[in-house]
């Protein structure tokens, strides 16, 4: 984890070159199609090199939360070891990262209404 143009993905392409493993972006923004200006998404011939996911799933349009991304993620982690593969969780979301280590709290989704008494 950590900051945007540090290495990361450089780095986790260096450890495939070593290891069998599937990346799980750990970015906010990376999920949304046609986000590429601002956010060091890797190219499409780097994503041919190493199966990457969480990446261009939603369109701009739709919501998207931490509790999503611990949701798909974990879920994402578990089939990728089940194949033998090792998930390496790679980008700059720090919420997410201790989201998917810690979990989450269930609260009600945005724009729900409670009546406390």
């Amino acid at each position: 984890m950590g900051a945007t143009a540090t290495g990361k993905t450089e780095f986790a392409l260096e450890i495939a070159k070593n290891f069998d493993v599937e990346i799980i972006s750990v970015d906010s923004a990376l999920v949304y199609r046609d986000m590429d200006i601002g956010t060091a998404k890797p190219s499409a011939s780097v994503r041919r090199q190493v199966p990457h996911h969480l990446i261009d799933i939603l369109d701009p349009a739709a919501a998207y939360s931490a509790w999503d991304f611990v949701q798909q993620s974990r879920s994402l982690a578990a089939e990728i070891s089940a194949r033998g593969h090792i998930p390496l969780l790679t980008g700059g979301s720090m919420l997410y990262f201790q989201a998917f280590e810690h979990g989450l709290n269930r609260l009600p989704a945005a724009g729900s209404r409670i009546s406390i008494r």
